[in-house]
């Protein structure tokens, strides 16, 4: 092959090692490692050698590239869109303190240590013992990764090869496809139907007890749909003196994760209550209303919970230490960001939308949020929103930062209840940018 001639713009190229010493690229190298400053050099280089790019502009693109370029690929996002357990963009953002729980957690910590004796200590220890400050009610806690985890956990522990008795009306399928009741057969579980959709009887379940192997008796929380008219469910109360005639427990998946009632969330069961209407377990994500990491936990009778944290299944979903750092920090900490968004005030709201809206030139609207994450169906949150075209919502997205609202109506709606205000100016450069671009 024949070397390219003296004129040849490819000579102009900036060398690998000249590159590599530039100081934003040295800088860099530190948070990016090296892998990743050679790939973006690279880069830079093939597409100067194509011809894509001047060789001259080579050094500012590698530059830039460096600057703005992360370990992870995750990128933060403003969310706009009015629903605050937003499970697109991750579910609940962690508290300050929760934040800086993970940071102390991410090198060596004593997650499995007793520094005063020097011995193994209990994992997740501390986040136990504050769960239960949270939750007077439960004898005892166990955290794991998922609230998916936690059912299939329970059903495996109290019910593998035995029956688990369930309404119809409360075989829900979640995010993604995945069915409970799935979930639940891949335990090695029976499941035992009772009842219909829209009614199942106290007697429905003193027959199943009566005819079959019972492991367990689940109730579910259908978050994420509601059934009206005509409509009967059983309580836990009425279930309680069935359970205990059959020496039967019963677990309550509530779903979403409160600890203690919110007025403001009147339909949604909490832990504390669920537990003393006649729950002997309560299964709830960490993630969602709770406002932690993503976790699911087990709440209830002490002898129960030890018997699904002494099961081989445990340690394969068990959570790791940042999580156990973070839901610590979330339950025994100041109010997470999703209480704070779910009971933002509307006036408050309103000034901040009109702020932002009188800046750029566009409406502001009367906008309902959601809790979203399966929680609270139907339960508007009053808000307001910033109406733009809607041809603004893609530039949105993929500007910098990045800001995802709601497209509606024909419109590109910036509702600011899930944005803090202290990136309110961030938000507003953002629109300008957008529209500038229109």
């Amino acid at each position: 092959m024949s070397k390219p001639p003296v004129t040849d713009p490819r000579r102009r190229i900036p060398r690998t090692d000249t590159l590599l010493a530039l100081p934003a690229v040295s800088d860099a190298r530190v948070r990016l490692g090296d892998t990743a400053i050679r790939d973006i050099i690279r880069q830079a280089q093939d597409s100067a050698r194509r011809g894509d790019t001047p060789p001259e502009d080579v050094e500012r693109i590698v530059v830039e590239s460096v600057s703005g370029s992360y370990a992870s690929s995750s990128r933060p996002v403003l969310n706009a869109t009015g629903v605050v357990v937003h499970t697109n963009l991750g579910r609940a953002p962690l508290s300050a303190a929760a934040l800086d729980a993970v940071i102390a957690a991410s090198g060596y910590v004593d997650v499995e240590l007793d520094l005063e004796t020097g011995t193994r200590s209990k994992r997740g220890a501390a986040t136990r013992e504050a769960l239960l400050r949270a939750c007077p009610a439960a004898g005892d806690a166990l955290m794991v990764n998922n609230g998916a985890a936690a059912l299939v956990l329970a059903t495996t522990a109290l019910a593998a090869g035995r029956a688990v008795v369930i309404s119809r009306g409360e075989m829900i399928e979640i995010g993604a496809g995945f069915r409970l009741t799935e979930l639940i057969a891949s335990t090695g579980a029976r499941l035992h139907e009772v009842g219909t959709t829209n009614r199942t009887h106290a007697r429905d379940y003193a027959e199943a007890l009566a005819a079959d192997d019972v492991g367990a008796i689940l109730k579910v929380h259908p978050s994420n749909f509601r059934v009206e008219g005509f409509t009967s469910e059983t309580s836990l109360s009425q279930l309680r003196e069935l359970a205990r005639e059959r020496g039967v427990p019963i677990v309550a998946d509530i779903g979403s994760g409160l600890l203690r009632p919110d007025p403001l969330l009147p339909d949604e069961p909490d832990a504390s209550t669920t537990l003393d209407a006649g729950a002997d377990l309560v299964i709830a994500s960490g993630d969602k209303l709770l406002g932690g990491p993503q976790a699911g936990l087990v709440l209830g009778d002490a002898p129960l919970v030890q018997r699904l944290a002494k099961h081989p299944l445990a340690r394969a979903v068990r959570a790791d230490k940042l999580a156990l750092a973070a839901m610590e920090a979330t339950v025994g900490g100041p109010r997470p960001p999703v209480s704070e968004y779910l009971h933002a005030d509307s006036g408050s709201l309103r000034e901040r939308a009109e702020s932002l809206g009188a800046a750029v030139g566009f409406p502001v609207v009367a906008h309902d949020g959601r809790v979203g994450g399966g929680g609270a169906p139907g339960v508007p949150l009053p808000g307001w929103a910033v109406r733009l075209p809607v041809s603004a919502a893609q530039r949105l997205r993929l500007g910098d930062p990045a800001v995802l609202p709601r497209v509606h109506d024909d419109a590109c709606l910036v509702d600011v209840r899930c944005i803090p205000e202290a990136d309110d100016a961030r938000l507003l450069g953002a629109i300008r940018q957008a529209l500038s671009e229109s």
